[in-house]
């Protein structure tokens, strides 16, 4: 899994699902005072992680609406300038104990520069982290050089497992031995003492010490299946295949009529469309072209050719499919 977002081994555990992961993971990095309690997101963020933000801040005694600032796109424009998100950190940055982004954006598929928003986020004092669900095995991440403190994320969009997949969590070596405050569990503490059964939590180092109980062994076997397709293919020869099926589509759907191509060029292989024909009868439509895409309220549709298994001849279809 390390090498699947660009980190050292001892950064990466795999644990339980992406929400219970981010509230282990804000337990240790979310600590707000009275004069640092914002957090900086985007608004429009996927809404479990919006949930979990806005719980930890009651949590710890404040009110989200004041203490959530959202960013959200201009007016008339569907995706996030870069510099605006850089400039909003460097004006409140000094209110904030938290940055947090997701890598890839949910809904419009843009990615965002990690690297740039970290670097700002901790010029400013704050902690930083990432919901790299649509990110881990789409974007050819670097977890370890990218600046974050931590990031979580889980199986089930681009490693293949499906609903209730089990997750994985990061956290950079330079809190490998921090004493930051966690939730401590059985499975966390040092393994040579594990079976010792000290009353005292002795912390594992590195991303394992906030493990809390035995991971399912099930789910284990079958993401590491899914994992060493990953290592056969390589991210970076995925990725470059990534780019040359997602830029064909795009090609292939330019000047289709009723198409309008949501998804900017910083982007993994997703491309959200607006359409203008009813989700109805297109939904019927594109099954009965045998093309499975996802439909977003109001009227956004995902599209994602996925280079471990798709083909140039299904972008082709699919773009014949919705222009006729």
């Amino acid at each position: 899994m390390a090498r699947v977002v660009g980190a050292k081994p001892g950064e990466v555990v795999v644990m339980n699902s992406l929400t219970t992961n981010l509230h282990l993971l804000l337990v240790s990095f979310y600590r707000p005072t009275k004069a640092r309690h914002k957090i900086i997101l985007e608004k429009g963020a996927f809404p479990s992680d919006r949930y979990a933000l806005a719980s930890q801040a009651r949590f710890h005694g404040f009110d989200p609406e004041r203490t959530l600032i959202e960013l959200s796109p201009r007016p008339g424009e569907r995706t996030l300038r870069e510099d605006d998100i850089l400039e909003t950190i460097d004006r409140r940055g000094r209110e904030a104990a938290l940055v947090l982004f997701g890598n890839v954006q949910y809904l419009t598929g843009q990615a965002f520069d990690m690297k740039a928003i970290a670097a700002a986020a901790r010029k400013k004092g704050c902690a930083v982290g990432f919901d790299c669900a649509h990110g881990a095995g789409n974007l050819a991440l670097n977890l370890h050089d990218s600046g974050a403190d931590f990031a979580a994320w889980c199986s089930y969009k681009y490693l293949n497992a499906g609903p209730g997949g089990i997750g994985a969590i990061f956290v950079h070596e330079r809190h490998a031995r921090a004493k930051l405050p966690r939730f401590e569990g059985w499975w966390g503490t040092d393994k040579k003492e594990r079976f010792l059964m000290k009353p005292a939590f002795d912390p594992l180092p590195g991303a394992e010490g906030w493990q809390l109980s035995n991971p399912p062994i099930l789910q284990l076997a079958a993401l590491r299946a899914s994992l060493a397709l990953f290592d056969e293919a390589g991210m970076r020869a995925l990725r470059r295949k990534s780019e040359a099926l997602t830029g064909y589509l795009e090609t292939l759907l330019r000047g289709v009529p009723g198409v309008e191509i949501v998804t900017p060029e910083r982007r993994g292989c997703q491309l959200s469309l607006r359409l203008a024909e009813p989700r109805a009868k297109l939904e019927r439509r594109l099954k009965a072209a045998r093309c499975v895409v996802d439909f977003r309220e109001p009227d956004i549709v995902r599209v994602a050719p996925v280079p471990l298994y798709n083909t140039f001849e299904d972008c082709r279809r699919l773009a014949e499919a919705l222009r006729a």
